[in-house]
This record gives structure tokens, C-alpha cells and sequence, in this order.
């Protein structure tokens, strides 16, 4: 896995590439993330999964418990850009009724803006 930072506006957009799944994929996200709660400048983050090939449940598993713990701390997850795979693997697990999705960075921006 391979991943891309830049922030823009205190929002953190995280350019994922390959997979997140059990091991060091899964290890390398969830200690970005674990950054970001811990900083008070970062105030949301958007995740970019264009170019995610394929997420097990540890990785579905990390985006769930972040999410809860980044509410807890008053910061935001969205997610962008899932592939068909990722959204129907989101839809069979009923997750997409949980993450905010959007289809592109600027209307993720936007609604975390927003709030």
C-alpha cells in the first residue's frame, strides 16, 4: 500500500494505492490515522479510494473504529471515490450507510467545510 498526503485547510487527504488488508497495509493506515487523531490542526480526513484494488475486513474493520474514535474527538472521515468492488463490499456490509461517501475531493471539501 502506498499512500499520498497533502492537506489542505486542515483537512488531511490521504491518496491510498493497492490494498489494505490484514499485515503491514492495514498497520501503515491505521498509524496514519491514529496520527492524525492526535493532531489538533488536522480537523478532518479525506480518503481517497480510487485506487484501492481490494480491503478485507481489517482494513473495513480500521475505517470503522476510526471513524467512531475521529467523532469522539469532533474531527470527520469521508470517503472518496470507492471503486465498484470497495462500494459493493461497503453495500454488503451495510457500511455504506455508515461512512459519508462522496465522489469526488472538492464536494468531500465541501461538505467538511461545511460542519
Amino acid at each position: 500500500m502506498k499512500l499520498v498526503k497533502k492537506v489542505i485547510d486542515s483537512i488531511l487527504i490521504l491518496d491510498v494505492t493497492g490494498e489494505i488488508r490484514l499485515g503491514e497495509s492495514a498497520a501503515q493506515l491505521s498509524a496514519e490515522l491514529e496520527r492524525v487523531l492526535n493532531d489538533d490542526t488536522v480537523k478532518g480526513v479525506i480518503l481517497n479510494m480510487e485506487n484501492i484494488n481490494y480491503i478485507d475486513s481489517t482494513g473495513l474493520g480500521e475505517l470503522v473504529g476510526y471513524l467512531g474514535r475521529f467523532k469522539d474527538k469532533g474531527k470527520k472521515l469521508r470517503l472518496v471515490k470507492p471503486n465498484h468492488t470497495v462500494v459493493r463490499l461497503l453495500q454488503l456490509t451495510k457500511l455504506d450507510q455508515v461512512f459519508i461517501i462522496k465522489s469526488d475531493e472538492e464536494s468531500a471539501l465541501e461538505d467538511l467545510a461545511g460542519e
